[in-house]
């Protein structure tokens, strides 16, 4: 049997005002599904400073990255994914789409009226038992 290919990535789960942050994709397979923003690390490349640049490149905007939220390992059907969930919050700006089709705030009630990714529904229900939601200010 084939191995599958490794894929590792961070995502930022950016909370503010009880919301958190949700991006539609706008291409490939998994197009109009919904996630966490964020991508692949690069090498030489901390979880923290990868997810800084990929925020930046696909919104345009700043962050602060908090602390570890959760990592989800998930298995696709063509590849492994493990996702490095990180609480952050803008640091300037407002997120300008550059990459992906929609983007909405949703609060803990919304989190359902979108239709997630699958390693993204196991972050949310990762941090669903974790306290998350009682956290956010």
């Amino acid at each position: 049997m084939e191995q599958k290919k490794q894929i590792e990535v961070v995502a930022a789960v950016i909370c503010e005002a009880g919301r958190v942050f949700a991006t539609q994709r706008g291409y490939g397979e998994w197009k109009d599904w919904w996630e966490f923003p964020g991508g692949k690390m690069e090498a030489g490349e901390t979880p923290e400073e990868a997810l800084r640049r990929e925020i930046c490149e696909e919104l345009a905007t700043e962050i602060e990255v908090g602390p570890l939220l959760t990592t989800v390992d998930y298995d696709y059907p063509k590849f492994h994914l493990t996702m490095h969930c990180f609480r952050c919050r803008l640091a300037s700006g407002c997120p300008t789409l550059l990459e992906h089709e929609a983007a909405r705030w949703l609060d803990r009630t919304e989190l359902s009226t979108v239709c997630w990714l699958p390693a993204d529904k196991v972050a949310i229900e990762n941090m669903d038992h974790d306290g998350f939601w009682s956290s956010i200010p």
